[in-house]
């Protein structure tokens, strides 16, 4: 079985359709998304309806991201204004109906819900954001606070990670995916496209490290 873990979507649609077309997954292959999939773009239901398509074709692991957190707290009626600056007005804006209404379909509420905050198998972590740099993976999956899943990034300048094995994450945009020994990191900042630099969403197939990417396309 192939392991592809795909980065932060953001709302791109048509750019996660170009990257799935280019990845050509099977049934052998496992699809390991690491969130974000909500917010900025310009298409989060579209997105959302692809996944779930998806995931009846090839086997998928969605993890959460910080994005769908504030998406449910948003929804449950908690930092509805932090959600919206922070690009929830461009999802709710893709959910609305005629007449102005906002109406979100139950099975993509249900799929917020069921998304994971890691992954884990014996040479790879997945999460969304990273881990504290001085705890072991094991560590954080026993002891770690949701906020680190979704939203840690101390790691990023530390000279020594603790971690037994390499981590996979997105959360925060680079020009090109870090390929580390203990770190691979595939948020290339698909929906900061007018940013100098950014704008791809980014794959990487694993034990191999064979990255794949397409430019932003919507």
């Amino acid at each position: 079985m192939g392991l592809i873990a795909i980065g932060d979507i953001h709302g791109c649609a048509r750019t996660l359709e170009a990257l799935i077309e280019k990845l050509a997954p099977t049934p052998e292959d496992r699809l390991v998304f690491v969130g974000d999939y909500v917010d900025r773009g310009p298409d989060a239901r579209g997105v959302v309806d692809r996944l779930l398509a998806l995931a009846e074709q090839v086997p998928c692991t969605f993890l959460r991201g910080n994005h769908e957190a504030m998406m449910l707290d948003g929804l449950a009626g908690k930092d509805r204004h932090f959600w919206a600056m922070n690009g929830g007005a461009q999802t709710q804006d893709s959910y609305r109906i005629a007449g102005g209404a906002v109406e979100i379909p139950r099975e993509h509420i249900d799929f917020l819900r069921a998304t994971k905050l890691w992954f884990d198998t014996p040479d790879f972590f997945f999460v969304h954001a990273g881990l504290l740099p001085d705890w072991t993976v094991a560590r954080s999956m026993e002891k770690g606070a949701e906020d680190i899943f979704l939203w840690e990034r101390g790691f990023l300048h530390a000279e020594s990670l603790a971690w037994e094995k390499t981590v996979v994450c997105g959360h925060t945009p680079h020009r090109i995916p870090r390929n580390e020994k203990q770190l691979v990191l595939i948020d290339t900042g698909c929906a900061f496209h007018e940013h100098p630099g950014l704008g791809r969403l980014t794959a990487v197939r694993l034990p191999e490290r064979t990255f794949a990417s397409v430019p932003y396309q919507g």
